[in-house]
């Protein structure tokens, strides 16, 4: 039977500048989409999972856009809500070598910060599905957000669907008088998988590793053993934790792993040097549609389930824009050792 995911966040239009260019320098911008669930869903229809992306979008020729472009990756889009009067955008200045990239936000008043709970019949959105997944980005949008957020977790809890989060802390976006972690430990309470990294556990949940240098180029994926442990301490229906390993030499240098953690074993995936990195934004939400298709395609298989998230995601910054276009078999390819990337004929 196949398998169906559900995802729910915001969708925007993005502005990046061309070639390392900073701000003040561009006269134009690539523009497309992307955002962090709605980058998962790409993910997931791109390995041929039955995903349908849950958003509120403007009724105008934007929205309108943005739909066509989620449809031309064959991501569901029948249950998407329409209202309000714009689509949130974000700019992106890329870094270089010292020079870190930087993004500027505009998503207030987007038709998807003004959502509220009962805008989304999740009892027949979930009804057959087999993943729900949202990320710490949408409750950060706004209190309609989170609450609507809560509403979907507590549906998918009743009906039996597996609730995967990326803790994904935003500083820039809490601004609506509440804080991550007044608000993120009511909904990890309902997820049975929980992916982030040393700087969202830290700041949402309030732990943090031991001995971890993140500017060294290098971490250790035995620190975050006792953060996992911690975490299904804390959120006793948790089950598996996953914690993505970026060491970051510069802006176009980063080491990249992953392990797994299932309250026993300590899964860590191969390490990867990625050299020149072409676009590390969405490199976590290439992780998380990785680890999603790795957990439903290699069914009690986590070490596998591990190497082709990481894998992925080692794909995507080879890929310009949100969305990681790689393909089952390039991904298999690159865990099988084949990092060539020789012209295939």
């Amino acid at each position: 039977m196949a398998k169906k995911v559900v995802t729910f966040g915001e969708i925007m239009l993005r502005f990046a500048t061309p070639e390392y260019q900073r701000f003040s320098q561009a006269t134009s911008y690539k523009a497309s989409f992307g955002g962090g669930e709605a980058n998962v869903a790409v993910s997931l229809a791109n390995y041929g999972i039955d995903v349908s992306f849950i958003t509120r979008l403007p009724k105008n020729d934007i929205g309108k856009a943005c739909k066509m472009d989620l449809l031309k990756h064959s991501v569901k889009v029948d249950d998407i809500v329409y209202g309000g009067d714009r689509l949130g955008t974000y700019y992106l200045e890329t870094g270089a070598v010292a020079r870190a990239s930087k993004v500027v936000y505009d998503r207030a008043y987007s038709a998807f910060s003004e959502i509220k709970p009962g805008m989304v019949n999740w009892e027949e959105v979930l009804k057959d599905a087999d993943f729900f997944h949202w990320t710490g980005i949408t409750p950060a949008v706004s209190q309609g957000a989170a609450d609507a957020c809560l509403e979907a977790i507590k549906v998918a809890n009743k009906l039996g669907v597996t609730v995967s989060t990326d803790l994904n802390y935003r500083k820039n976006l809490w601004k609506y008088g509440k804080t991550a972690s007044e608000v993120m430990p009511e909904l990890v309470a309902g997820c049975d998988i929980v992916l982030g990294n040393e700087e969202d556990a830290e700041m949402v949940l309030g732990i943090k590793p031991e001995g971890v240098d993140i500017t060294g180029g290098h971490v250790d994926a035995e620190a975050y053993r006792s953060v996992s442990q911690q975490i299904m301490t804390q959120f006793p229906r948790v089950k598996k934790v996953i914690t993505t390993l970026r060491g970051s030499v510069n802006a176009n240098h980063n080491t990249w792993s992953g392990v797994l953690y299932d309250g026993k074993d300590l899964f860590k995936a191969a390490d990867y040097d990625i050299t020149h990195i072409v676009d590390r934004v969405g490199g976590g939400d290439s992780f998380m549609g990785g680890l999603i298709y790795g957990l439903l395609t290699y069914v009690g298989d986590d070490q596998k389930a591990i190497e082709f998230a990481t894998a992925a995601s080692c794909l995507k910054h080879t890929i310009h824009g949100d969305y990681n276009l790689a393909t089952v078999e390039e991904v298999e390819k690159l865990m099988g050792g084949d990092a060539s990337g020789r012209v295939s004929r």
